[in-house]
């Protein structure tokens, strides 16, 4: 007579599984943390809604970040700046971001702001997408890995602005 497996014996069969390839494949070390690109509102860019007044029909999408370094974790203000100046201008170059500028307030110098342009809320999706998987942003990111809080806002241009 048969005996079928019972539900304590299949639990230490997958146990003994999960340990064996557990073992054969460890952990890899953690990756460096990203600055999250946050999701683009509709109105960013070309056809803002209709109910938006003030607003230049033909802007751009602008897009101002805010770097903070975070005291925490590894945090280095001289290598945040080290990094975008040696290896981050280059991939938004790549990438089809056009910088507006980047600037440090006087009063908070482990903080970086910056804007960068784009044709419409889709480019700038389509730029940060591409950026992020960028295998040379990647290792360029690990070895220069500065641990910063992320803020961004998304803007577009008022139709008496010089700058659209």
């Amino acid at each position: 007579m048969k005996k079928g497996l019972t539900v304590l014996g299949f639990t230490a069969m997958v146990a003994v599984m999960v340990a064996s390839v557990a073992a054969q494949n460890p952990p890899a070390a953690p990756a460096a943390p990203k600055a999250p690109a946050a999701p683009t509102p509709a109105s960013c860019g070309p056809n803002p809604p209709a109910d938006m007044k003030n607003v230049a029909k033909d802007s751009r999408c602008f897009e101002l970040r805010t770097y903070v370094v975070n005291p925490a974790g590894p945090g280095d203000p001289d290598l945040l700046q080290k990094r975008f100046r040696e290896q981050t201008v280059g991939f938004f170059r790549k990438h089809g971001m056009t910088m507006v500028g980047f600037w440090i307030p006087v009063s908070k110098p482990d903080t970086i702001v910056y804007m960068l342009a784009y044709k419409d809320a889709a480019a700038r999706d389509a730029a940060w997408a591409a950026f992020n998987a960028d295998p040379g942003w990647i290792k360029a990111r690990t070895e220069m890995n500065v641990r910063v809080t992320v803020t961004n806002e998304f803007m577009i241009a008022t139709d008496y602005s010089p700058m659209k």
